[in-house]
């Protein structure tokens, strides 16, 4: 195996894609309970470039230069000491992460607005980069078997975007064992790499979907399951009202702010909005709510990754019923054009980097 790789880095905050710089670095060797990664794809989310702009200054990157990205796939080249429960020459897709401890997590609470966790738990997961590489290493804990039916492609695009409409979902209070109460869910921003997993995962669990989107993503939206469609520009889309005339029992928000005045006329009585780019103003609505055990509830959601939570999407896309919409696939030497594409905004899927 060579000692160096190609990779695409930054070494300093902003710039946007003019920012990035291919390199040629060291290949990493992998720790304790890490395996080291043939990347063969990886995926761009918007905290990718939000991370460079700044928005987790001064706690990540933990340095400079920094190579970005979480999402990949790829095959197994070697192990680190405890990893048991996967082979070289295995086919993987997963997340590349570290662990920020409670005081640090305090400390960007108030700080960074935008990553507050209203939850019990005390670490939360934030992203160590290095998928723009052709090697990453990357913990077991987070490293799912890919199914033969997977492209490269289509399982780098999975994980973060998945876990994320996944945990939202369950976080509004959908359950996925056939017992839901409540069936009318709202999805915005459906065609998007958030939305288009949530519409997958809602028809899993049995919901009648109304969704959001602009007016060139309706039919794929419909054919991703939604039960209805509404195109965001129109007064009926921008109002958020279902053309059937439904209360929402959910609400997983993946567009940009919405006042609540706006969500609250469309919910149900025991309705609940979980928005997954939270500002100031919803985290203080999310607050106000909480202490005044309102019925109506806003909530805004952190990507925890759980153990157990990954295989489960990847067994729902063996199985064909959660598909990865791909927007566009760029080789690693224009994986700038890949950033630009996801700054400029309105991506239909996935944006994908193939090395």
């Amino acid at each position: 195996m060579a000692e160096t790789m190609k990779a695409v880095q930054y070494d300093k905050y902003g710039g946007g894609a003019a920012g990035l710089k291919h390199v040629e670095v060291p290949v990493p060797s992998p720790k304790k309970d890490e395996m080291l990664i043939k990347v063969e794809a990886a995926s761009i989310n918007p905290v990718d470039w939000k991370i460079q702009k700044g928005m987790l200054r001064p706690f990540m990157p933990r340095k400079f230069p920094f190579i970005p990205v979480i999402d990949v796939a790829g095959e197994v080249l070697e192990l680190g000491p405890g990893v048991s429960n996967f082979k070289v020459g295995e086919k993987i897709l997963g997340l590349l992460d570290f662990t920020v401890k409670p005081s640090t997590l305090a400390i960007i609470l108030y700080l960074h607005i935008s990553l507050l966790v209203f939850s019990n738990k005390l670490n939360a997961h934030f992203q160590n980069g290095g998928g723009l590489a052709e090697y990453a290493v990357a913990p077991k804990a987070i490293i799912a078997k890919r199914p033969t039916n997977m492209s490269p492609a289509e399982a780098a695009g999975l994980p973060a975007a998945g876990l994320t409409a996944f945990q939202s979902l369950k976080s509004a209070g959908v359950k996925f064992d056939g017992t839901n109460k409540s069936s009318n869910i709202l999805i915005t921003a459906a065609s998007g790499g958030v939305g288009h997993f949530a519409v997958q995962l809602a028809k899993v669990a049995g919901l009648h979907v109304t969704a959001t989107c602009g007016a060139r993503n309706v039919e794929l939206v419909k054919k991703l399951g939604s039960d209805e469609v509404l195109d965001y520009k129109t007064p009926e889309g921008a109002a958020l009202k279902s053309p059937s005339g439904v209360k929402y029992d959910y609400v997983v928000h993946c567009a940009p702010p919405v006042l609540w005045s706006v969500f609250e006329p469309v919910l149900s009585d025991h309705g609940k909005v979980v928005d997954i780019t939270p500002t100031m103003r919803s985290i203080f609505s999310s607050l106000i709510k909480k202490v005044t055990f309102a019925k109506k509830k806003l909530a805004p959601l952190f990507l925890v990754p759980k153990e157990g939570e990954l295989e489960f999407l990847v067994n729902l896309a063996e199985e064909g019923k959660l598909k990865t919409v791909i927007d566009s696939k760029h080789p690693l030497s224009k994986a700038e054009d890949a950033w630009a594409k996801s700054i400029e905004g309105h991506a239909t899927g996935k944006i994908i980097v193939e090395m």
